[in-house]
C-alpha cells in the first residue's frame, strides 16, 4: 500500500507552483513530517512534508515541472515494505504476484497491435481502476458551479496538470487540472451541469494501462504534443490557459496571432487581450473571420442568437435587483472642482513613482477622501443585521471593476490605515488580478464601503446600485472642463460630478449630504486630508 504525496493549499488565489527541490530521492526512508520537497509560487515558498513513515517509492513530479494545488507529487510505501533495504517481505511479493496474475487475465483479451492495447487500457481504467477527476474547492459560501467548457473528449490522452475542464461559480472560474496521466475514460458532468462541491466530474484510466506496452520512451511525448500543436503550433508541448483558449474562440482569433508571455511561452488570458487590442486597427478583417455566416434570412427569429447567461452575470443580476427590492435607496449629487487635486498629482506623480514603483492615480485620493468622511458620519460605513445596525470602526473599501465576464468588486481591507501608496498597489494588483479571473471569493467579501468609477468609460453622470449588504456606493464620472463661477468671474474648470447613493432606512438624508459634502471639500483641497480635517 502506498501513500499520496499532494501539492498542499498555497494560499488565497494561488493556483500552481514550480517544484524547486527534493530533499529525498526514490528509495530513500522518510519520517513523518520531514520535509520531502520545496514548492515555490508567485508569492512564498512551501515546504511539502512527509504524511507518513516508509520508502520514497517514486518521484511523480520533478525539479523545475509546474503543479496545480492538489496534484500529485510523489508515492510513500508503508513502513512494513520500506522496513526492509534489499529482500522485499511477504506482502510486498503477494501484491506483485497479485498484480503479475490480474496482468495475465487480462492478456487474452489483448491483441498484438497497438490500437488493441489502448482500448483495453481505456476498458480496464473505466472498470474501477481509474483516477477520479472531483470538482476543486469552490472558495467560502460556494457549494456549486456549472461545467463551462471541456477542453478534452472522452479518449483523449492527459498529461499530469493537463487542464480538463472550466467551472463557473458567482463570482470566479475555476480551472480543473488532471490529477494524473492516463487517458480520460468517463465525463460524468457535461457541458451545463450544475455540480456540487467535491461531486465526481470524470475518470481518468491508470497511466501505466494506457501507455506502458509497446510504447518507446518518446510515446508520451508525442501523445502530449498532438493536441497542442494545435493551440502552439508545431513542436510546442505546452498547454494554454483554458482562459485563453476560451478568450481566443470569443475574440475570433487564432493560436498563431497571439504571443505568450507565460511559462514556456504559455498564451494567458492577458495575451490574447493585448492581441485583440493590436488587431483593433482592422475591424474589418476582424469580423470576417470571427462570423463567416450563411445569408441571413428575413425572418427575425432566424437572426437571434441565443446564449445562457453564465452563473456570474446570473448573480450580478441577483444581486442588483433584490439591492432595488430591499434597500429603500436613494441618491444624492454634487459636483466636485478637481483643479487642485490634478495639479498635485502633476505636481508629484514622477516623484511618487520613482519612490513607490507604482502611478500616482485618482482613486487613492477618493478612497483617501471617503476614508475621511466615513470618521465624520460613520452610518454610511454601517450594516442592517435584522433589527441591529451594525456600526464598522473599519472602512473595507470596495473598488467596482469592470471585466470581460462581468462587475466585480475586490475589497481593500482596512483602507483608512493604508498610505496613498499601500492604496495604489493594492488597486493596481486586485484590478490586474480581477481582469484575468483570478481573484478569490474571500478577496471579494466583507466590503463595507464600495467606489465604482464610470467615468473611465466616458460617464458624465449615473446612480450607482448598492451592494448589499452596504449601505453606501460613491459613483465617480467623467472629468470635463465646464465654465464655472469663480468669485464672480467666469473661469473653465475641471469638473466631475459625484453620486452618493445610500440606504435610506440607516442614512438620514442630512448624513448623506455631509459625507459627500466631506468628500468634495477634500479634493478640492486636498491639504485638508494631509491635516486630518
Amino acid at each position: 500500500m502506498t501513500t499520496e504525496v499532494r501539492v498542499p493549499t498555497l494560499g488565497e488565489s494561488v493556483s500552481e507552483a514550480t517544484v524547486a527541490t527534493w530533499f529525498k530521492k526514490p528509495g530513500d526512508t522518510v519520517a513523518v513530517d520531514e520535509m520531502l520537497c520545496e514548492l515555490e509560487t508567485d508569492k512564498v515558498t512551501v515546504e511539502v512534508p512527509s504524511p507518513a513513515a516508509g520508502k520514497l517509492a517514486d518521484i511523480v513530479a520533478q525539479e523545475g515541472e509546474t503543479v496545480g494545488v492538489d496534484a500529485l507529487l510523489a508515492n510513500i510505501a508503508e513502513a512494513s515494505e520500506a522496513g526492509s533495504e534489499t529482500p522485499e517481505p511477504r506482502p510486498s511479493e503477494q501484491k506483485k504476484d497479485a498484480k503479475a496474475a490480474a496482468e495475465q487475465d487480462t492478456s487474452p483479451a489483448k491483441g498484438d497491435s497497438p490500437s488493441k492495447d489502448d482500448s483495453t487500457a481505456k476498458g480496464d481504467s473505466g472498470g474501477g481502476a481509474g483516477t477520479d477527476v472531483m470538482v476543486p474547492t469552490l472558495g467560502e459560501s460556494v457549494s456549486e458551479a456549472t461545467v463551462s467548457t471541456w477542453f478534452k473528449k472522452v479518449g483523449d490522452t492527459v498529461a499530469q496538470d493537463e487542464m480538463l475542464c472550466e467551472l463557473e461559480t458567482d463570482k470566479v472560474s475555476v480551472e480543473v487540472p488532471a490529477p494524473t496521466a492516463g487517458t480520460l475514460t468517463e465525463i460524468l458532468a457535461e457541458e451545463g451541469a450544475t455540480v456540487q462541491a467535491n461531486g465526481k466530474l470524470a475518470v481518468i484510466g491508470d497511466a501505466s494501462g494506457s501507455t506502458a506496452p509497446a510504447k518507446t520512451d518518446s510515446a508520451p511525448e508525442e501523445q502530449y504534443t498532438t493536441p497542442a500543436a494545435g493551440n502552439g503550433g508545431p513542436g510546442k508541448d505546452i498547454e494554454d490557459a483554458p482562459s485563453a483558449k476560451k478568450a481566443m474562440a470569443e475574440a475570433g482569433i487564432s493560436r498563431d496571432q497571439v504571443s505568450g508571455s507565460g511559462r514556456d511561452g504559455r498564451v494567458m488570458k492577458d495575451d490574447v487581450a493585448k492581441a485583440v487590442a493590436a488587431a483593433s486597427s482592422a475591424p474589418a478583417k476582424a469580423s470576417a473571420s470571427a462570423a463567416p455566416r450563411a445569408p441571413v434570412p428575413a425572418d427575425d427569429a432566424a437572426r437571434e442568437e441565443r446564449v445562457k447567461m453564465t452563473r456570474l452575470r446570473q448573480t450580478i443580476a441577483r444581486r442588483l435587483k433584490d439591492a432595488q427590492n430591499t434597500a429603500a435607496m436613494l441618491t444624492t449629487y454634487n459636483e466636485v472642482d478637481m483643479t487642485e487635486t490634478m495639479a498635485l498629482r502633476s505636481e508629484y506623480k514622477d516623484l511618487f513613482e520613482k519612490k513607490h514603483g507604482v502611478r500616482l492615480g485618482f482613486m487613492s485620493f477618493f478612497t483617501k477622501a471617503c476614508c475621511h468622511a466615513l470618521r465624520e458620519v460613520p452610518e454610511v460605513n454601517a450594516e442592517i443585521d435584522g433589527t441591529d445596525i451594525v456600526y464598522k470602526n473599519f472602512v473595507h473599501m470596495g473598488i467596482a471593476a469592470g471585466t470581460p465576464t462581468g462587475l466585480v468588486v475586490p475589497v481593500i481591507r482596512d483602507a483608512d490605515q493604508m498610505s496613498f501608496a499601500e492604496i495604489e498597489k493594492a488597486i493596481g494588483e486586485k484590478g490586474k488580478r480581477a481582469r484575468d479571473g483570478k481573484l478569490s471569493m474571500a478577496e471579494m467579501q466583507g466590503g463595507t464601503f464600495t467606489i465604482s468609477n464610470g467615468g473611465v468609460y466616458g460617464s458624465l453622470m449615473s446612480s450607482p446600485i448598492l451592494n448589499p449588504p452596504q449601505s453606501g456606493i460613491l459613483g465617480m464620472h467623467k472629468i470635463q472642463d465646464r465654465p464655472m463661477v469663480v468669485n464672480g468671474e467666469i473661469k473653465i474648470r475641471p469638473m466631475m460630478y459625484l453620486a452618493l447613493s445610500y440606504d435610506h432606512r440607516v442614512v438620514d438624508g442630512k448624513g448623506a449630504v455631509t459625507f459627500l459634502v466631506r468628500v468634495k471639500e477634500a479634493l478640492e483641497d486636498p491639504r485638508r486630508l494631509l491635516m486630518d480635517l
